[in-house]
């Protein structure tokens, strides 16, 4: 007797393939950096955050650095606190080294991280321990590149100074000089030391 099941029917009775999920692929998302303040030149704050990432394991906090840009002159507030969690951005008035501007035209010129030297350095800074020196309340400075890292040995530090005041850019339209160290304010250092604090960057550079 022949087959009374039909081509069709031997179809519908053949087991059919159970289909395997496939998983989607995830897709890679770079994290967005911080974006850089609008008084900050986002180059300078791109080199800036590579650095605290480079030297992130000697930096202990990373919440806010700050970014001192010489290319500006110093009658402009070039030294930048940044909140990096939340963008805000505070600028200062800072000096550079005698050393880095031997004609005193208000622009640096150079930097040096030669001991004597007087001048200004560049590169990444962990700011250390308070203290009172020949300049009142100071903090001490650690150079993290091998263009600052005779930063302590030098005493490069943080501290105020009359010649960084304001009224000195309405009498000579510029700061003073210092000795390489970064001189703000007198008015202006209580606020720089909260802001800033110790165990956080400080990012100098002019290109």
């Amino acid at each position: 007797m022949s087959s009374c099941v039909g081509p069709a029917a031997k179809l519908a009775e053949a087991p059919r393939p159970i289909p395997i999920p496939v998983a989607p692929v995830p897709v890679q998302v770079a994290k967005a950096g911080p974006a850089a303040p609008a008084n900050i030149r986002p180059e300078l704050f791109k080199r800036a955050i590579a650095a605290l990432d480079r030297h992130a394991s000697r930096i202990p906090t990373h919440d806010r650095v700050a970014i001192v840009d010489f290319a500006q002159p110093s009658h402009r507030p070039r030294l930048h606190l940044v909140n990096l969690g939340t963008g805000a951005c505070e600028s200062f008035l800072v000096s550079h080294g005698v050393g880095s501007d031997p004609g005193h035209t208000g622009l640096l010129q150079r930097f040096s991280n030669e001991p004597n030297s007087e001048a200004s350095s560049e590169g990444a800074f962990l700011t250390a321990d308070y203290y009172v020196g020949k300049h009142g309340d100071s903090q001490r400075l650690l150079g993290l590149d091998p263009t600052n890292n005779n930063a302590y040995d030098r005493a490069i530090v943080v501290h105020s100074a009359w010649y960084s005041n304001a009224e000195m850019i309405a009498q000579h339209g510029k700061l003073g000089r210092s000795q390489g160290c970064f001189a703000v304010g007198e008015r202006e250092l209580a606020k720089v030391f909260e802001r800033l604090g110790p165990g956080r960057m400080i990012y100098s550079a002019k290109a």
